[in-house]
């Protein structure tokens, strides 16, 4: 069995995904198309850290004829303009993957105000129409807050998955803590699913496309630094994955006091 994260793997799950007749989409196409489509993999990508990765697996959808969501943070480990623009030359969607309640402390005007500035840039690399909060787990602000107050939609925004997506009808799979839908390595990438589909590694979901076990719709989230085939960073990131998943068990166990 060949080694996992890789983007060699990458590409063989998405090939299983289309061998399987899955439309293989973004974010925005789906909440615009997504009833055409018998069956429909989305394909969202959480830009945190490490963007190069996010364009070699951006050339590898381009290549499948995929197409993907790419949501990039605002801080300067996932900010890279050159890159946010060969992405989106590439054919696939750019989107925010928003921090503001983290950023601002809490302080929820100072926040919409921090994201509608941010919003405003990342429109000039692209129409964004979508985003997406970022987990922020050592912050104590779940930046959803902000939208207790504030409506996205008044900004022309179509779609945050963890509001605008129905997780009992649609499996969502992540690969948040570098494993597959791992609740205690994951402060707030959660979902309320009506799936319970249990992945030790991306084969298992490889071989579950394969066998047709997979339901009509279905989200993939991947956070592209993850994902290398320089046997030098695949075994960096591995260890400091296995660092921060210690302190998140701890966040979570916390959490749950």
């Amino acid at each position: 069995m060949t080694k996992d994260f890789t983007l060699d793997i990458y590409k063989e799950l998405l090939k299983s995904a289309i061998g399987a007749g899955y439309k293989l989409t973004s974010y925005e196409d789906y909440i615009v198309n997504g009833h055409n489509y018998e069956k429909v993999f989305i394909l969202r990508h959480d830009v945190d850290d490490l963007p190069g990765n996010s364009y070699q697996t951006a050339l590898i959808e381009k290549e499948l004829g995929a197409k993907g969501s790419y949501f990039f943070r605002v801080v300067r480990q996932s900010l890279h303009p050159a890159i946010i623009e060969k992405i989106r030359d590439l054919g696939h969607e750019i989107a925010y993957h928003y921090e503001d309640m983290a950023l601002c402390n809490g302080d929820v005007d100072k926040a919409y105000e921090h994201f509608k500035t941010k919003l405003e840039m990342f429109r000039q690399f692209y129409p964004v129409r979508t985003i997406c909060m970022h987990g922020s787990p050592l912050s104590k602000w779940d930046n959803r807050l902000l939208w207790k107050k504030y409506n996205y939609k008044e900004l022309g925004i179509i779609g945050e998955p963890y509001f605008d997506i129905d997780f009992k009808k649609v499996l969502y799979i992540t690969d948040t803590g570098r494993m597959w839908n791992n609740e205690t390595s994951s402060v707030r990438d959660k979902v309320e699913s009506g799936y319970s589909f249990k992945f030790k590694s991306t084969h298992d979901i490889i071989k579950a496309f394969k066998e047709n076990k997979l339901p009509a719709q279905i989200m993939l989230n991947i956070h592209p630094q993850r994902w290398t085939n320089d046997p030098i960073l695949w075994q960096k990131e591995l260890v400091l994955q296995g660092l921060k998943n210690r302190i998140k068990k701890i966040l979570v166990k916390s959490k749950t006091k």
